[in-house]
């Protein structure tokens, strides 16, 4: 394949950096109101030393965000569970599916002991907090070293150093990641590379001068094309310098986001939704603050009668505060009125923002003595208020993980050469929020099961019990060894079966 053209990369890039800018102010202020202990890196003076939770009173946004990311984690990628499997694709006839489902099945649990015995819990868990921050977030997917516990390592890629561009239809094509690196640091890396010389100059006044060092990653045919460049404000020369590159046959940057308005390339947050109520709550517990600290301490009035100094006056017990005679000395200022339409006003504000980040539909259950009524009507609801950005993530994170995942292993020889195309093996997602559509379809075969035992044998012989059986086992994600194929004698059993005690329902 041929090089890529250092004046088309320096174009995108620059491209990518002008369309970003507008949304900088306001990740922010996100950042600021709702997690501000990792605002720091979108510009100097939003660093973590400077203490931004000095800033803030109200810590209902932060908690509710931190709610919502961990309910993200339990219900798309829950650590130590099974979340997705590998099934045969629509291909593949009852037969050979019945052989292929033992071969996928170990496939999936050679995959599923990589995750657990990597850092994806932990990286995940960031990149879903910068997602309901800001709306947009991205999961560095890498090879890990030969001989490691796992193949996979990850890192959750900061906001402040990813740089997107998408296609006519929306679709994240080209990344870019902005990081500093000493001089003495690239010359260690890229020692090939021959450096410019003002870079040069640089290096012997300065090793410890930073550059920024640009990652690139961009769609190639059917692969994609990684680029490590250093651009022409670092090289003050007229083409970016060229480091490094090299073929991902899927991209190792992982880009995914909460909402997607048309035309727009990062994504919308629930935060954007709330930053009014989370400013305004803000302020009014500064304000009772304020008023609070003026109730304590008080406000009061002195006579300048050329004796009371207020200066030296000290509000202390057993204090004694000289006056003239004569005189009113030290009095206090009554207060105009009292604040308490505050708590209303405050309570109604913290209830909008739980709403709004799904803290009071999302949350844990409050009763614990629900009905099964209760339970799946709470499902039914979550999967309502997650579908769409369910459905957004499963094509934007799961999918790209999990085909980057198997595509390590397979060049690993650790999985076996399928293509993971759909027809002859898939990627099935079995993740909580995954099951619930499931779940609905069992219980529609369960109730159609026993409306046919009560038509009679005649309606039941229409019954295929392997078939059912073999439906309801994949429908649920049951593993495959635990289901084997029934003899032909006991198909016509089934009438049988179904009219008799309810059990094949």
């Amino acid at each position: 394949m041929a090089s890529v053209s250092p004046a088309s990369l320096e174009k995108a890039y620059q491209t990518a950096r002008r369309r970003r800018q507008p949304w900088e102010p306001l990740w922010r202020e996100c950042f600021a109101f709702a997690s501000p202990v990792r605002g720091g890196g979108l510009s100097p003076e939003f660093g973590p030393a400077n203490r931004l939770s000095d800033r803030l009173f109200d810590s209902t946004a932060p908690d509710a965000v931190e709610q919502l990311a961990a309910s993200l984690l339990a219900q798309l990628t829950p650590p130590w569970s099974r979340w997705f499997e590998l099934v045969p694709g629509t291909e593949i006839g009852t037969d050979d599916r019945a052989q292929l489902a033992p071969v996928l099945e170990q496939a999936t649990q050679a995959l599923r002991g990589h995750f657990e015995r990597s850092n994806f819990a932990v990286e995940i868990h960031q990149c879903y907090l910068d997602l309901v921050t800001i709306g947009t977030a991205t999961l560095l997917f890498q090879e890990a070293a030969p001989g490691d516990a796992s193949a996979f390592t990850f890192t959750a890629i900061p906001a402040a150093e990813m740089l997107v561009l998408a296609d006519r239809e929306g679709r994240i094509t080209q990344q870019f990641r902005t990081t500093g690196m000493a001089l003495a640091g690239l010359r260690g890396r890229f020692p090939e590379v021959k450096l410019p010389p003002p870079l040069v100059e640089r290096l012997k006044e300065d090793p410890d001068s930073r550059v920024a060092l640009v990652e690139a990653v961009r769609p190639e045919g059917s692969h994609f094309r990684y680029t490590a460049f250093l651009p022409k404000e670092e090289t003050r020369g007229d083409e970016p310098l060229l480091l490094a590159e090299g073929i991902f046959e899927r991209s190792p940057f992982i880009t995914f986001r909460w909402l997607k308005a048309a035309g727009e390339i990062y994504g919308r947050s629930p935060v954007m939704t709330a930053l009014p109520d989370i400013k305004t709550a803000n302020k009014v517990v500064e304000l009772i603050l304020k008023n609070a600290s003026i109730a304590v301490t008080g406000i009061w009035l002195a006579e300048d009668d050329g004796v009371l100094n207020p200066a030296n006056i000290d509000l202390t017990p057993g204090s004694i505060i000289p006056k003239a005679v004569g005189s009113a000395g030290l009095t206090p200022l009554q207060a105009p009125g009292r604040f308490d339409v505050s708590e209303l006003v405050l309570g109604d504000l913290r209830a909008r923002i739980r709403h709004t980040l799904l803290g009071d539909r999302l949350g844990p259950v409050q009763n614990q003595r629900m009905t099964a009524t209760e339970v799946l009507e709470r499902s039914a609801e979550m999967a309502r208020l997650l579908g769409a950005t369910f459905g957004r993530l499963q094509s934007e994170l799961l999918l790209p993980l999990l085909q980057r995942a198997t595509a390590i292993l397979r060049r690993r020889g650790e999985l076996p050469e399928l293509p993971m195309d759909g027809r002859i093996a898939d990627i099935a997602v079995r993740s909580p929020i995954a099951r619930l559509q499931a779940r609905e379809d069992v219980g529609n075969i369960v109730s159609w099961l026993e409306t046919i035992q009560k038509l009679g044998p005649e309606a039941a012989a229409v019954v295929d019990l392997p078939a059912t059986v073999r439906w309801l086992a994949a429908t649920l994600g049951v593993p495959a060894e635990l289901v084997r194929d029934l003899p032909e004698p006991l198909s016509a059993l089934a009438a049988e079966l179904v009219q008799g005690d309810g059990n094949a329902a």
